[in-house]
């Protein structure tokens, strides 16, 4: 009889979970039993392992073989655990000395010639082994990736031959080196938004200023955008530009962001750091799943946490399902989605700034006349808009209405027009007296600062919130709404260099409230 442990990593949500495999080789007809809640994809390990090991050179035990996972309790989903059950078999085998395996962590698949292949989520599985295990070994194509979590040894191999050569006391696997995350940015910044790749800047919105002015806002304080008008009017066009004025993420907001896209498989082989303030449109006829995350199998983030500390543009607003869209109330709200199982239930983070576009009737001719006249009845109308339900526009900061461009107002508007690095700047600005005032709290942004917290702790001046207080009393704001506008109040103080916000400051966000600014 011989026994044999070594670790791999679970992934429940985007937080990984240390895994002990052990490996049990005793007398008996030859079997191999894999315990501990495996899904299908584990379960087909078994082959999966021995064709491996024996297409490696290496001897299969013929005895009684188990396999177990611990805690026994956590479901185990994916490949990610071939290369520590192999190593931990013929550890028990005296193949490799068991001694070798010891603050070692492996995370990646087996083909059946032995090569190693490379899974999603490496990175929150590195970052779960942080504590306790000095070397991580991953398929070579991980290496990038897993190579971000600092004072951990990552080793990476291109087949499980040169995994047992390793252990056995020979050379490690050789791989070419790896970028240095800070001298090459742009091998780390390779998954840029669609507003960098075309070069796309703000001064192309011409004839909009107020609507430029929105995003600048929205930019700065982190809250959300609504966007009403006819086509052509540049709703697509701002809110595709609306990246270009964001700053660009810090390490640890940068890692978590990574840790999304590479639980999602979308991080290309080799890429680094996600610095970049992501940037997710989906098509309308997405499904719940695709926008909040979730699957029948492994639970996937949707595009609201693809999005997190980035845009979440929703072009065509009332064209979603409903359903979909009052999906997003949760997480507008606590900034995460929680997608629960029967086994378990994930939690992914969701902090992201909602911009809506949205036609002002079926037709999109309201603004038009004579024969390119709007036919849809008033009743129509209301249907349409009505798609966008209260609570959820509720949740809705700012709200602009566009009005259709003409060539006069784009030459006119030429030489007010200001650049995406320009306003960038000044968001940058803001943010930073943001990030002053709220330098020993939990929150990034004003968008963030709950509502209790702003009544105490981050009143506006004396006598600024009576506008507030009549609009309340006629019913024109609700009680989330009053939080939202001293929170755009304390985004315009910000961006005018101000301590607090005055009456000027509350007024212009009930205005941007309402949608009559």
């Amino acid at each position: 009889m011989a026994l044999a442990r070594t670790y791999s990593v679970a992934l429940v949500g985007v937080h990984g979970h240390l895994i002990e495999v052990e490996a049990d080789i005793a007398s008996g007809l030859p079997a191999t039993i894999l315990v501990g809640l495996p899904d299908t994809a584990l379960r087909e390990a078994r082959d999966r392992i021995r064709a491996a090991i024996v297409n490696s050179g290496e001897t299969w035990p013929n005895s009684k073989i188990t396999v177990g996972l611990s805690p026994a309790t956590l479901p185990k989903r994916g490949s990610g655990f071939d290369v520590a059950i192999a190593v931990a078999v013929l550890a028990a085998a005296e193949a490799v000395p068991p001694s070798a395996l010891a603050g070692k962590l492996f995370v990646a698949e087996l083909g059946l010639d032995g090569r190693l292949r490379p899974v999603p989520g490496v990175l929150p599985a590195v970052l779960a082994a942080e504590d306790g295990f000095d070397t991580v070994v991953v398929a070579a194509p991980n290496v990038a990736e897993a190579a971000l979590v600092p004072g951990v040894r990552v080793v990476g191999a291109s087949n499980l031959t040169e995994v047992i050569i390793w252990l056995r006391g020979g050379p490690p696997p050789a791989l070419p080196p790896l970028p240095d995350p800070h001298r090459d940015p742009p091998q780390n910044q390779q998954r840029q938004p669609l507003a960098m790749a075309r070069k796309l800047d703000l001064a192309e919105v011409l004839g909009q200023s107020e609507a430029r002015l929105a995003a600048e806002i929205c930019a700065a304080g982190g809250h959300n955008l609504s966007l009403l008008g006819p086509p052509g009017a540049g709703k697509t066009m701002l809110a595709e530009r609306l990246p270009t004025i964001l700053p660009a993420l810090d390490t640890a907001a940068a890692l978590e962001v990574t840790s999304i896209h590479s639980v999602a498989g979308q991080l290309p082989a080799g890429s680094g750091l996600v610095t970049v303030p992501p940037f997710c449109a989906p098509h309308h006829t997405s499904s719940m799943a695709a926008i909040v995350g979730g699957g029948s199998g492994v639970v996937r983030p949707g595009a609201a946490s693809l999005a997190h500390l980035g845009i979440l543009f929703l072009d065509e607003a009332p064209e979603f399902h409903r359903d979909v869209l009052d999906a997003l109330r949760q997480p507008l709200e606590s900034g995460q989605v929680v997608i629960a199982r029967s086994g378990a239930q994930a939690v992914f983070p969701a902090r992201f700034t909602l911009v809506l576009a949205s036609n002002p009737c079926p037709c999109a001719k309201a603004n038009g006349t004579g024969k390119a006249a709007c036919s849809c009845s008033p009743a129509a109308r209301r249907r349409y808009l009505a798609r966008l339900s209260g609570p959820l526009l509720d949740r809705v900061d700012v709200k602009v209405r566009l009005q259709p461009v003409s060539r006069r107002d784009m030459l006119y508007d030429r030489k007010f027009a200001e650049s995406s690095a320009v306003v960038a700047q000044r968001v940058a600005a803001a943010r930073e007296r943001c990030a002053a005032r709220l330098a020993d709290t939990p929150w990034r942004v004003n968008a963030e600062v709950p509502g209790t917290a702003l009544r105490r702790a981050y009143p506006p001046k004396p006598g600024s919130l009576a506008s507030l207080d009549h609009a309340m009393e006629f019913g024109q704001v609700s009680a989330r709404g009053a939080d939202k506008i001293i929170r755009v109040a304390w985004t315009l103080a910000d961006l005018a260099d101000q301590a607090q916000p005055g009456p000027d400051q509350v007024n212009l966000a009930i205005a941007l409230w309402l949608g009559v600014a």
